[in-house]
């Protein structure tokens, strides 16, 4: 047997040395449902410590993975109330328009039974909590140098979450809401409003509405636009239907109403394979299914869009009361996604 041939069978040896150990002690003080994915969390550890990597990166490691823990441990009690992450300038004044808007949209989405995500600061973040309520509000604070104290509605709840990396604060805006609304602000909404629309747009999140708001009459979600359309589809650097990614409007009251139609049938979505599963809170009539078949051909890979009323095996039994809609779509053309899904709710 040559040296290298050695070497290879001591690797895979010590390989799995590692994971049965893993398994063991996981076995002994962490029983649960994903021991398995714990399980290679910890082999993963154990390889990064043979690979040599530096305590600076393994600090940045076990701080996110701390922060992701207390944020999931947080949220875990409130996971079938829908939410909506709310973004918007720190720096906004109380008298002023925008603020009074924002206030008001909280207030009617926390009639309408939503709880309200923020990231905790002064401003629109403080307009969202006052118009939800400490009782129906989050808060995802960031640790900044200036400009970002915890605003009085939420300091000391509960429901705060600090956070010291916006990577891991921006993945529980969108893990945890159903829909994500921006009024007018700086560089950090700017930033946050792109960073949706692309995870949506490339399918790296699941489709949910996402509405600018202007105060009434305003005009900065509209100046915004008229850049997107001129120079982004202007120059082809997306698609039409991208356009129809976001709702824009300067009404409290409309932002609701396109939220809560968004979800008049449809419910939530995911990947089994290379198809979607679109769940629903009522079933289609076949008229209707006809319909969609006819109208989204374009999308969907050459399959046919059909219902079933039972989860797919993959699924592990999660929603099975719901109906579904099933075929392959193309993972490309998401706006026309959108499309469907305001035909799914608009069906009689």
């Amino acid at each position: 047997m040559s040296e290298q041939t050695i070497t290879f069978a001591n690797r895979e040896e010590r390989s799995k040395a590692r994971a049965e150990a893993c398994k063991q002690f996981l076995d002994t003080f962490a029983p649960c449902d994903g021991q398995d994915l714990l399980e290679d969390m910890m082999v993963t550890i154990t390889r990064l410590a043979a690979d040599g990597c530096g305590r600076g990166e393994i600090k940045i490691l076990n701080r996110a993975l701390k922060e992701l823990r207390y944020a999931f441990k947080v949220f875990a009690p409130f996971e079938e109330v829908p939410k909506v992450s709310i973004f918007g300038s720190s720096r906004t004044p109380k008298e002023h328009p925008q603020y009074q808007q924002a206030v008001k949209f909280g207030r009617i989405m926390r009639e309408s039974g939503w709880m309200v995500i923020t990231g905790a600061g002064d401003g629109i973040m403080h307009a969202g909590h006052e118009g939800a309520t400490r009782e129906k509000s989050f808060g995802v604070a960031i640790a900044l140098p200036f400009e970002q104290d915890t605003n009085e509605t939420i300091a000391g709840d509960e429901k705060l979450v600090n956070f010291k990396y916006f990577f891991t604060r921006k993945l529980m805006f969108m893990k945890e809401a159903k829909a994500i609304v921006l009024f007018p602000g700086g560089f950090g909404t700017q930033d946050e409003g792109f960073e949706a629309l692309t995870l949506v747009q490339t399918s790296k999140a699941e489709p949910v509405p996402v509405v600018l708001v202007d105060e009434p009459g305003g005009t900065y979600w509209q100046h915004w636009r008229t850049y997107v359309k001129a120079e982004l589809l202007g120059n082809m650097m997306i698609s039409p239907e991208d356009m129809d990614l976001f709702f824009l409007t300067d009404s409290a009251e409309d932002a609701m109403k396109e939220i809560l139609h968004y979800y008049r049938r449809y419910h939530s979505s995911r990947y089994v394979q290379d198809e979607i599963v679109l769940r629903m809170q009522s079933s289609l009539s076949d008229p209707n299914l006809l319909k969609l078949n006819q109208e989204f051909s374009d999308i969907t890979s050459g399959s046919e869009i059909r219902q079933v009323f039972e989860p797919l095996p993959a699924e592990d039994g999660e929603l099975a009361s719901l109906p579904r809609l099933v075929f392959r779509f193309n993972r490309r053309s998401v706006g026309r996604l959108r499309h469907l899904i305001n035909a799914i709710n608009d069906a009689d």
